[in-house]
């Protein structure tokens, strides 16, 4: 029996393939891929699969190479098939990033499912760990979001950093600071400038708002006081489209 299914997130498709296979009355479905929005039908479908008479369902988790806040949901629904069936589950096998993302909301990777309230809580001190349980995710969620930006931001700031480095003569380091401090002057995000600059150095790019032309050649004027500018003896001069992207 096999379920296989496709959840897309920051512009592309990340299949969740979830395998299964029967030991006795004992169940092990596997899971591949990116436990994220969408996850829980993919599961879901894998269950209703599963053979009747099953008195033991486990889900390894080894193959599983990315988890966000979304994709714990599939805890609950093994947790909710165990309870309508009665039979006890497990989810094990985490590593890497998705058992990163269990120990920051306060579960144990080697056991997620049975780290449940403790029975016996006072209501008061169980609705205070359920508060702090679900800041933690909040928490985990930005951090994450945080994390996907910075991936998808990286190239396009990797190729200002070059145009920089061509129109300055400096280093990767020095381009860095000029690309965040006129980001701070212009109050433009890092990305936006980044952009900005890229474009520019095309042919028939457009050149930088005025304002962040301006807030571009301050960031490199001070930079270059710790030896970034280029010293225009004799060498040639940079590339016009440099020039424009610096401003």
């Amino acid at each position: 029996m096999t379920s296989a299914a496709g959840a897309a997130h920051t512009g592309r498709l990340d299949t969740l393939a979830v395998d299964g296979r029967a030991e006795g009355d004992r169940v092990v479905l596997t899971a591949r891929g990116e436990l994220v929005h969408g996850c829980t039908d993919i599961l879901t479908g894998a269950l209703a699969a599963l053979p009747a008479g099953a008195a033991r369902v486990d889900l390894d988790v080894s193959g599983v190479t990315f988890l966000d806040t979304a994709g714990l949901a599939v805890l609950d629904t093994l947790a909710a098939y165990g309870l309508r069936h009665g039979v006890p589950v497990r989810a094990t096998g985490w590593r890497g990033q998705p058992r990163r993302v269990l120990e920051l909301v306060g579960l144990d990777p080697a056991d997620p499912l049975g780290a449940a309230l403790p029975a016996g809580l006072p209501a008061r001190t169980a609705s205070a760990v359920a508060r702090e349980r679900a800041e933690q995710l909040d928490l985990l969620r930005l951090e994450i979001e945080q994390l996907r930006h910075a991936m998808d931001s990286r190239p396009v700031i990797d190729q200002a950093r070059g145009v920089l480095m061509a129109a300055h003569g400096c280093g990767p380091e020095q381009a860095w600071e000029i690309l965040r401090e006129a980001s701070q002057r212009s109050n433009v995000k890092l990305r936006r400038v980044a952009a900005a600059v890229t474009e520019s150095a095309t042919p028939d790019g457009p050149a930088p708002p005025e304002a962040l032309r301006t807030a571009l050649a301050d960031a490199a004027r001070r930079v270059s006081t710790a030896g970034c500018a280029r010293r225009e003896s004799g060498g040639r001069s940079p590339a016009r489209a440099a020039r424009r992207a610096a401003g």
